[in-house]
């Protein structure tokens, strides 16, 4: 039986040193920077939204869905199907130049997990095994215990991108996919994402990858004194704040100017019975989400924050008026002519070669064959286990 042992810790340590991927860890240059992060969850089973909101501890329900522009009617129980993707908010911290969830999730060892397991099925892949080890001090990931916890540090980023404060977005990706494909669906450059992602070459980009993808927010006038500051809201999102006084959603239809408003519900603040006033001072009748106009001028009633006493507001005042357009210069006269020179004789071009398969591609299919060599290894650890008893 002792030889069993052995052989058992044997193929396990095995099965996981062949079924380790790369570890995700996104730069986060500001020290002791928090921000609000998303990260893209794909759901092993079917399952519903309140059981990943439960997995992932995200606090607020409506902010779940806000992150995913799902109507505020969803209910709780909202299916969510196998290999369904599902934005994730959550807290990062920037701490020795990279970023990590702010101690959330934490997971409880379940009977029968083993650590290869809760990285790559439960969460996903959106951590490797050998980080969760890392960050809960597991000397050995083959020993762990039901009842344990387990902080999950999921990847991210507080990090502005050539100047500009962004929301940064993990996203997992697919077979197939490219630097280039993914940049055109985002807005953003193949450059940006291969410097934010540490990457010298597109052919580097592998599939299960966390991919690092800045989000264009909204701007705001949120004060730096305010409980919510830095308040940054990715295009096509909305989120509940101000102890769920006030909603603001982020629309690039709105020239990615935030859009708030009270928003009709309880305040979660214990010292407020109601949401405080939300009216602008110096201008009559305007509260949050108000506009008044005076020839090209706009005024609005905007949101600035919250302190534990009151909601913050503030009169943003801009001109609405068309700006006029510069006459066209006038043409240069046009340059002679070259004189005519013949050209050479008609070559046919050459056929180009077709495309060569990316490297997510090619990584999705060696995936199929170290899953298959996983498979194997735990059936030799059964089988020795029988012939050992």
């Amino acid at each position: 039986m002792g030889y069993a042992k052995v052989l058992l810790g044997l193929l396990l340590v095995t099965a996981l040193a062949a079924t380790s991927t790369t570890q995700t860890k996104l730069k986060c240059s500001k020290e002791g920077a928090k921000c609000t992060a998303l990260i893209e969850y794909v759901s092993p089973n079917n399952t519903n939204i309140t059981t990943i909101q439960s997995l992932f501890q995200v606090k607020k329900f409506r902010n779940l869905l806000g992150a995913n522009n799902f109507p505020t009617s969803i209910p709780s129980d909202k299916n969510v199907n196998a290999a369904e993707k599902i934005r994730i908010p959550f807290t990062c911290l920037c701490a020795n130049g990279t970023g990590v969830s702010n101690r959330k999730p934490v997971y409880k060892v379940q009977e029968g997990d083993f650590m290869y397991h809760i990285a790559k099925e439960v969460f996903s892949g959106l951590v490797t095994y050998q980080q969760i080890a890392e960050f809960n001090g597991v000397m050995d990931p083959s020993l762990i215990n039901p009842g344990q916890e387990l902080w999950i540090p999921l990847p991210c980023s507080c990090d502005e991108v050539n100047g500009i404060k962004v929301v940064h977005y993990g996203m997992l990706v697919d077979a197939g996919s490219t630097v280039e494909g993914i940049a055109e669906q985002y807005g953003t450059t193949s450059g940006t994402l291969l410097t934010l992602n540490n990457m010298t070459d597109p052919s580097e980009l592998l599939a299960g990858q966390v991919l690092d993808i800045p989000l264009p927010a909204c701007s705001s006038h949120v004060s730096n004194n305010s409980l919510d500051y830095p308040f940054l809201l990715a295009n096509g999102t909305y989120v509940y704040t101000a102890s769920n006084c006030v909603k603001c959603k982020c629309d690039s239809a709105n020239n990615y100017t935030l859009q708030c408003e009270p928003s009709g519900l309880k305040s979660t603040n214990s010292d407020w019975t109601t949401c405080p006033v939300m009216q602008c001072q110096g201008a009559d009748g305007l509260f949050i989400g108000n506009k008044t106009s005076s020839g090209c001028n706009q005024t609005s009633c905007v949101y600035s924050g919250f302190t534990s006493q009151t909601i913050l507001t503030s009169l943003v005042t801009e001109s609405i008026c068309p700006v006029p357009s510069s006459p066209p210069a006038p043409s240069a006269a046009p340059a002679p002519s070259a004189p005519y020179v013949p050209s050479a004789p008609y070559a046919p071009s050459a056929v180009p070669a077709p495309p060569a398969p990316s490297a997510a591609w090619r990584i999705g299919f060696q995936g199929l064959g170290w899953n298959f060599f996983l498979f194997i290894s735990i059936q030799l650890i059964f089988l020795s286990l029988h012939l050992f008893q």
